[in-house]
């Protein structure tokens, strides 16, 4: 009974999803109404159409070069930061835990600031946002593996703010000496978070290994689960505590630092999502790490 509960929400959720989906493809300064968008997709699978070739390429070009890679990447960034605050919630035994509770929002912060204070091909930016954000949990990492106690998470935490201090600090060093007419803009309109430099190649780029931080993460909730009680009754358990939460953290950070690199700071869905779906659905994170997911 249960299992079939389980699925009716997750079919639910998809068909929620797929909906707000293609709402987003067909609304916005250019409205493409539903029988326009039919015809539209009749062209492209068939090459039929009753529409003028003019407006079939009009529409193509604002699908398929403007809205999908958008829509495609704000599904990706969703789940990444989701599906990372459900994990690190867990981990953590806190609920007001996000996926920037490691640092990895300020290093890859600083690292994309780097990449455009030298720069400007944006690949270089997405590459050194990536490295840094990296950098930044494991500085965390480094300091909370120091002291090997009962209390080792509180030491994880109070890394992941020294770290996020640190790189924070070192931003507003970038900051001050960019060029305050043509850098400076950018870094901060980057800061922002946007979706607006997506394309459909990088798009399909990240979607791998985001997929599989997500399906790792998946695999893994029943470890969340017992991790939730605390880490000596995880132990008594039988959990190897310290291995299941490196792996958790590689995972969880993957995921939030591509969504990073690809659309700038977009902090509160790690935060928020995760306590609707678990008010909803309750604390299982069989169910929990999915839905929050969709």
């Amino acid at each position: 009974m249960r299992h079939k509960k389980h699925g009716r929400y997750l079919i639910a959720s998809t068909l929620l999803l797929m909906a707000a989906a293609i709402f987003s493809l067909l609304w916005g300064q250019y409205y493409i109404g539903m029988e326009t968008f039919f015809e539209y997709l009749n062209y492209k699978l068939f090459a039929t159409s009753v529409i003028d070739q003019g407006t079939l390429a009009l529409i193509d070009n604002i699908i398929l070069e403007i809205r999908l890679p958008r829509v495609l990447l704000a599904i990706l960034i969703g789940a990444a930061l989701s599906t990372s605050g459900v994990v690190f919630q867990a981990m953590f035994v806190n609920p007001l835990v996000s996926p920037g509770i490691l640092g990895v929002l300020a290093g890859a912060s600083f690292g994309a600031a780097c990449g455009m204070l030298i720069s400007e091909h944006w690949i270089i930016v997405q590459i050194l946002a990536f490295i840094f954000g990296f950098i930044s949990v494991g500085f965390a990492v480094l300091i909370g593996s120091m002291v090997t106690s009962s209390r080792s998470t509180v030491m994880l935490v109070l890394g992941g703010v020294i770290s996020g201090s640190l790189f924070t600090s070192l931003l507003s060093i970038i900051k001050y000496v960019a060029d305050p007419y043509s850098t400076l803009p950018a870094i901060v309109y980057w800061l922002m978070g946007s979706l607006s430099m997506a394309n459909l190649n990088e798009v399909f780029l990240v979607a791998i290994p985001i997929s599989i931080s997500i399906a790792g993460m998946i695999f893994m909730s029943k470890y969340f689960d017992l991790m939730s009680l605390g880490d000596e009754e995880a132990k008594a358990l039988g959990v190897n505590v310290k291995f299941i939460r490196i792996i958790a953290i590689v995972l969880a950070t993957l995921a939030s630092s591509l969504s990073v690199v690809m659309a700038g700071i977009i902090g509160w869905v790690g935060l928020i999502i995760p306590h609707i779906i678990r008010m909803a659905v309750g604390p299982s994170h069989r169910l929990l790490i999915p839905l929050s997911a969709i």
